[in-house]
């Protein structure tokens, strides 16, 4: 492939990013705040984000299993018809049934982080494009742009919903600005999606070497089973306390508005990014595995020390520092996943962990509602989701520090 071509499918997979996050980041800080102010109760909008995250889990397995073989390309262009109808379901009914089918069907985040088929297709793209030595570089700064992104969004998501109420605007219809900007998200990236070239596709080579495949996979199986074993583990507890939950969670114990739970989540997806920046040199020095773990403990006691804390300042700067250390096991995960697997397994092995993080979190959102229904449960989730996440790192480190990816042997 000519240089001009690898370097204008990253340019558009960099970019695809960019406004994907942005989207689900603007989206966030006001998703819970609008199902409640329709009406839902919190254990509906629990429910809710949990379907949402199973009918992910069950798009995604179709989509990114079959995408090597059905085609990198189209696989995304779904993917984004997929955001753009979920976006367009929400703005147009109250209904609770059709609420939830949306959520199962289409691709909507209540998180803020990556949902979908995207990651895993854009990744394995990605890995096709460039050199083994520069893949940990290259998803941490795709993990960068993408928190900016996010934190971006989160920020002129919520502010601009308190603007419009200021001056005038009743609050539902402010929120559901917010949901067009979503959905005009979506139709955007099909637009981008559609001027990628045949290069980030599998060749032919790699098609011919494929054996049996269950789930796409074949020489890799096994270690792929592993990881989602654990990643769905880390996922659970992630569940629970996502971040429209924690945006939730800002509002009843400290009764602040939609604007500066934005302005907190900027600055935790800023700091978010550059963690996963430096988590490059880390890995480079330390080794992926060992920079997953290692980073990730410390981050998880901070996560069971922000309930904790008495005051909104203390609160958020502990929610802070552990954005500023939390998401550097994210581009070394991602990247140890796709390294230790056959090229033509790239989107499949991605798409299968992807799913099993999808499943892990699918049941937590429906348990933190019910939490969050309890006064005298609120702070529950934090203290179980730091718990079961340090409980995985152990996990991880006991299973796979000796499996090394090719940079490292």
């Amino acid at each position: 492939m000519c240089s001009r071509s690898m370097n204008r499918n990253v340019f558009i997979l960099f970019s695809t990013r960019i406004i994907r996050l942005y989207c689900y980041g603007f989206l966030s800080v006001i998703l819970a705040l609008y199902l409640a102010q329709v009406g839902l109760s919190e254990q509906q909008i629990g429910l809710l984000f949990t379907l949402t995250l199973v009918g992910d889990a069950g798009i995604s397995l179709w989509l990114t299993t079959t995408a090597d073989r059905f085609g990198r390309k189209r696989t995304l262009i779904v993917g984004a018809l997929l955001m753009l109808g979920a976006g367009v379901a929400f703005i147009v009914t109250h209904n609770v049934i059709l609420l939830l089918a949306a959520a199962v069907i289409g691709v909507i985040s209540p998180s803020g982080n990556e949902i979908g088929p995207f990651l895993s297709v854009e990744q394995a793209a990605l890995t096709q494009l460039l050199p083994n030595e520069k893949r940990t570089q290259t998803f941490a700064w795709y993990n960068l742009v993408g928190s900016f992104a996010t934190a971006t969004g989160a920020l002129s998501g919520g502010w601009l919903a308190q603007v419009l109420r200021f001056r005038g605007m009743s609050t539902l219809d402010a929120y559901r600005v917010v949901l067009m900007g979503y959905a005009l998200g979506g139709f955007f990236l099909g637009i981008l999606f559609l001027a990628l070239s045949r290069d980030i596709e599998v060749t032919e080579v790699s098609r011919s070497e494929s054996t049996r495949r269950v789930l796409g996979l074949h020489r890799s199986r096994n270690v792929v089973v592993r990881l989602s074993a654990l990643f769905a583990l880390d996922a659970f507890a992630g569940g629970l306390i996502v971040q429209a939950m924690i945006a939730y969670w800002f509002h009843i114990k400290f009764g602040i508005d939609a604007g500066i739970i934005g302005t907190i989540f900027f600055g935790a997806n800023i700091l978010a990014g550059i963690s996963a920046l430096l988590a490059v040199r880390l890995a480079d020095r330390f080794g992926l595995i060992n920079t997953m773990v290692f980073t990730h403990i410390p981050s998880n006691v901070l996560l069971i020390l922000v309930p904790l804390m008495p005051t909104l300042p203390l609160a958020i700067t502990v929610l802070l520092l552990r954005f500023s250390i939390s998401q550097m096991d994210v581009p070394t995960r991602q990247s140890y996943t796709v390294a230790v697997v056959s090229p033509d397994e790239r989107s499949a092995a991605s798409g299968v962990t992807s799913i099993a993080r999808s499943l892990g979190a699918a049941i937590s959102p429906s348990l933190t509602g019910i939490f969050f229904a309890v006064p005298a449960l609120l702070s529950v989730p934090f203290y179980l989701a730091g718990g079961l996440k340090i409980v995985y790192d152990v996990l991880l480190y006991r299973s796979f520090r000796t499996m090394k990816p090719p940079e490292e042997k």
